[in-house]
């Protein structure tokens, strides 16, 4: 098995419903997703994919998606009020936890079409959730 994995980088402001503590409150985080690609072969040019390919394709979805933007869930009453004042948010089924993110980059890799095996969600330098097949 052949794999591949690439970084990126992204800036997003959460907050988090139903829990005590520091991410109760609105804040922000630097964060890295790590997209992992799996190939059984390789394609006609020896790769599992063109690194240029796979940076250009994740990229713009983080970048529509989720980089500068504040992710809430569905069910915070700050999202309505983000959204009247023209703040662009992003918003989740659940809290936006680095578990919840990891997942939505894997699903979202799969709707793309890319042979994706993990995505790793960097919350912090020292924070990771991953989500796997």
């Amino acid at each position: 098995m052949y794999k591949i994995k690439k970084n990126f980088h992204l800036a997003y402001g959460h907050r988090l419903l139903n829990y005590k503590g520091k991410c109760e409150n609105l804040h922000g985080h630097n964060g890295v997703v790590e997209v992992t690609l799996k190939a059984e072969k390789l394609n006609s040019e020896k790769m599992v994919m063109d690194f240029t390919e796979l940076g250009r394709t994740v990229k713009t979805w983080l970048d529509e998606n989720l980089d500068h933007k504040v992710i809430l869930a569905k069910a915070d009453p700050l999202a309505a009020v983000l959204k009247e004042q023209g703040q662009n948010c992003f918003l989740t089924e659940d809290n936006p936890t680095a578990e919840t993110l990891a997942k939505l980059v894997f699903d979202a890799a799969r709707e793309m079409k890319l042979p994706v095996s993990k995505v790793a969600f960097w919350e912090t330098p020292t924070s990771m959730a991953s989500y796997k097949e």
